[in-house]
């Protein structure tokens, strides 16, 4: 079955190809179907993921596959939070935001730094579906005081799983998959498509 994802994210595709590319579904993104970004209007993930595929399923008719995710710091009280890709203003510029990043958090010590990845997963059947198949990931963790690692995407380089010691720059994509919000969520959609009929 072919599936639209709305966004046009290289590092997102990659990942759902992973995780649910053997489950049968082929993905195409919105870009290549010349959709262009939806108005992220929500003030949750929830609302904005259902925004986007909403937006998708409408224009390409085809099942709509989304997601919103974020970094919620709590020393930032949650910031960036749904703000996350445009942080420093500038949408998807990642060392921008980074930088911004660091820059709040620069006189807060350790034990403090928590934070958490936040991923929220929506797929539409049509435009108009009542029942959305809903999936939510979270990855907690601490923010380092310098980027480490050079794999991955967004905020990763400065977001550590103090179980492994590791920056989500630092993991083998395998195992990040499996670790982090988005690999989270995901599997709960494949659980949920599982007991589902599209």
């Amino acid at each position: 079955m072919k599936l639209v994802v709305a966004s046009s994210n290289a590092g997102k595709l990659a990942e759902f190809r992973d995780l649910l590319g053997e489950a049968g579904y082929e993905f195409v993104t919105q870009g290549e179907l010349d959709v262009s970004d939806a108005e992220e209007t929500g003030l949750t993930f929830v609302e904005n993921a259902l925004l986007k595929a909403r937006h998708a399923a409408r224009i390409t008719g085809l099942p709509a596959l989304a997601d919103d995710s974020g970094l919620c710091v709590d020393a930032l009280g949650g910031a960036p939070g749904l703000y996350s890709a445009r942080y420093a203003g500038e949408h998807g510029n990642a060392q921008a935001n980074i930088a911004r990043l660091l820059g709040a958090m620069k006189d807060v010590p350790r034990a403090h730094r928590t934070a958490h990845f936040i991923a929220v997963i929506v797929l539409l059947r049509h435009a108009e579906d009542p029942q959305p198949v809903i999936a939510e990931g979270r990855w907690s963790g601490l923010i380092l005081d310098a980027p480490r690692g050079d794999r991955g995407f967004g905020y990763d380089p400065v977001f550590l799983d103090p179980e492994n010691n590791l920056s989500a720059a630092e993991f083998d994509p395998a195992i990040k998959n499996r670790l982090s919000h988005r690999g989270r969520a995901l599997a709960m959609l494949r659980q949920k498509l599982a007991d589902t009929a599209l």
